[in-house]
């Protein structure tokens, strides 16, 4: 192992216990020996370079390109000891600090996110083979943050309560319309379309997603009440009664949120309300991973809710109701990376073992994001008017209550699903 990087564990690693095996054989430990222990081995000089000068993109590189094994602890072990040791003298005293707040400063620039941008950024992640999500999500194929009511609930169960949780802050009545800007693969527009008898109209920039949502939506006998269409958010000039965000907001780009509340604010009727369902930081603002911008949200960015409020205010809109949901998304990442794990697999069939190794350390790196770092998920609650919503939150829970009586008497009639198809094998952009 070089000095250099020997100089940096040493001041990186006071707590824990990590061993490092060099790629000429040589192995030294760092940390106080606390805690489950990890052994990297870094298998080639080219690696342990370029993890001394840029550790959070180089160590993520080199585990896809196989010059970097995990033999003890894997990912989320070595993301636990790498933030839990964040901040205590360590990291904060290297370059390392330097590298993320240059990229924190031009965040703008990599964020320039117009509808022609938006939709190539869209491509990268969410035109994936639509096989390959099936090997990892739920059966409602819902593909963010899940809600646990109870800490043993399955993730089907736990899925299930999100939407419920999320229909009961949009108080919606038969008969009105919804807008669901992103609606990934429709699950929760059928649901609302099922439970309140109201006409959904979702948005998406994936030809994958959109396809599949549309399948649903006629598989369900609801082409009539739910429709998918492949268009930018921007492009709307109708108007809707509700409007529902989950999960898109992290692709908007901090210099366009003022389009997307100026937007919303004009597709939303006087009386309307909006719940937006997103990932933010309970911390300062700060730069999205380098690892996560080049290879899995490009153009994508977590807010701090100090850059999502003013935005809010500046487009006339009212803020009812700030929910921050804590830790429930690293359960739910939790189980995503069990599921990948136990069809690795298929999911090589479908693309390759880079492929393979890249999904492995997103999930186990976003989980170990939601635990040990400052990453949260906000639910705003949002109104043209203060009066539009009932003063106290107690209609909330009544309805979720209702909702789920209805889940659970529905779901021994429920249909059983077809299995997919056997995917061919696909290649990922670089």
């Amino acid at each position: 192992m070089n000095i250099l990087l020997k100089r940096v564990l040493d001041r990186l690693v006071r707590t824990g216990s990590l061993k490092v095996t060099g790629p000429q054989g040589s192995t030294f430990v760092f940390g106080d020996g606390s805690g489950e222990p990890v052994h990297l081995h870094i298998k080639t000089r080219h690696a342990e370079r370029a993890i001394t000068f840029d550790p959070m993109l180089a160590v993520p590189e080199s585990y896809m390109d196989g010059e970097l094994d995990i033999l003890e602890g894997g990912v989320l072990g070595l993301m636990r000891i790498a933030f839990q040791n964040m901040g205590s003298g360590g990291i904060d005293a290297t370059w390392s600090k330097a590298i993320e707040g240059l990229r924190h400063a031009f965040r703008r620039l990599q964020q320039i996110n117009t509808a022609s941008r938006s939709r190539r950024n869209v491509q990268r992640h969410y035109d994936l083979s639509g096989d390959l999500y099936r090997l990892f999500l739920d059966e409602d194929m819902q593909y963010s943050c899940a809600y646990f009511e109870q800490p043993d609930m399955t993730l089907d169960e736990a899925q299930a309560a999100k939407k419920r949780h999320i229909a009961a802050k949009l108080r919606l009545k038969a008969g009105q319309t919804v807008l669901d800007i992103g609606s990934g693969w429709g699950g929760l527009g059928l649901y609302l379309a099922k439970a309140f008898d109201v006409d959904v109209q979702g948005v998406t920039l994936s030809t994958e997603q959109h396809g599949v949502a549309t399948d649903r939506a006629h598989a369900q006998g609801l082409e009539n009440h739910v429709h998918f269409e492949l268009k930018d958010y921007r492009e709307l000039n109708e108007r809707f009664d509700r409007i529902v965000s989950v999960g898109m907001f992290e692709h908007v780009g901090v210099n366009h949120y003022r389009t997307f509340f100026d937007k919303s604010a004009t597709l939303l009727k006087p009386d309307g309300v909006m719940l937006l369902h997103t990932i933010g930081r309970s911390g300062v603002p700060w730069a999205t991973s380098a690892f996560i911008r080049k290879y899995i949200f490009p153009g994508g960015y977590i807010p701090a809710m100090s850059e999502v409020l003013p935005a809010i205010e500046k487009s006339g809109l009212v803020v009812t109701d700030v929910e921050i949901l804590r830790l429930h998304y690293a359960d739910t990442l939790k189980h995503w990376g069990q599921r990948f794990a136990a069809n690795r697999d298929k999911a090589k069939a479908i693309y390759d073992e880079r492929f393979c190794r890249m999904w492995e350390f997103y999930l186990a790196a976003s989980e170990a994001a939601f635990r040990w770092q400052d990453l949260v998920i906000f639910q705003f609650q949002i109104t043209k008017k203060n009066d539009t919503l009932p003063m106290a939150r107690d209609y909330m829970a009544k309805c979720e209550k209702a909702l789920e009586m209805r889940d659970l008497g529905r779901r021994e009639a429920a249909p059983v699903e077809k299995p997919a198809k056997p995917a061919r094998r696909r290649k990922v952009a670089e």
